[in-house]
């Protein structure tokens, strides 16, 4: 519940800015685990369990983006990192086209995904016997063309500067894939991760938080000094 939350996170009040004022933004690391932006040693670390096929998830990349991004991150109080959680083989060929190009490019690929699920997910339900097929047939990277072709990813990636052969490039390594869905596993099995998204904060995943209007109070109440009573 959240109160468990403000009670875990009670004693990790921000107590400074970082010393160098910039956009943090635009500072870009790949982890061992996933994909990060902002000052690396902000007093708030957020690692994001995602799923593609995640409704929840989709929301939350909509609803956190202006505030969390370009307030929390920006001003580095915050740094955000985002790591999968594969559910299926749909998320698998997502994260292969979210991975695909420069390292730098993730969040913006990531990004283009989750805005677009509700499009890309009416697809996958109305697939044809023909196309059920393909998708559960034949070797891995066959398998992930499929539905990238079938789920229109060539098209939504082509506007961000990606060709059809770039994309197959990507989505032809079988061996990605399987390293993905090791980490997927290993990353939830560490936190217990019951769903998507799942939040950590400072190493500690959050009970009961899955959306941005919940963990917006947690950052609300992690950033707000206490009130003083001087007649205490």
């Amino acid at each position: 519940m959240i109160r468990w939350a403000f009670a875990a996170i009670a004693a990790l009040a921000v107590t400074h800015a970082p010393a160098a004022a910039q956009d943090w933004n635009t500072v870009y690391e790949q982890t061992a685990q996933g994909h990060r932006i902002g000052f690396p040693d902000a007093e708030i670390q957020l690692i994001e369990f995602s799923s593609y096929t995640c409704p929840h998830c989709a929301s939350f990349e909509q609803e956190s983006e202006a505030e969390l991004k370009y307030f929390y991150v920006h001003e580095g109080l915050a740094s955000f990192e985002v790591r999968h959680l594969i559910r299926n083989i749909v998320d698998v060929a997502a994260a292969m086209v979210a991975e695909c190009g420069p390292d730098e490019n993730f969040f913006g690929n990531h990004r283009a995904l989750l805005v677009t699920q509700a499009d890309w997910l009416a697809r996958a339900q109305a697939l044809t016997p023909a196309q059920q097929q393909r998708w559960n047939s034949g070797t891995v990277p066959a398998r992930l063309r499929a539905i990238a072709d079938d789920l229109e990813f060539y098209e939504l990636m082509e506007p961000r500067g990606y060709s059809i052969t770039q994309i197959d490039q990507c989505l032809n390594d079988p061996a990605r894939a399987d390293a993905l869905v090791a980490a997927s596993q290993a990353n939830a099995a560490e936190y217990d991760v019951p769903g998507t998204p799942a939040i950590v904060l400072n190493g500690t995943l959050l009970e009961g938080v899955h959306s941005w209007p919940r963990l917006r109070e947690v950052l609300i109440a992690l950033t707000t000094p206490p009130e003083v009573n001087i007649f205490d």
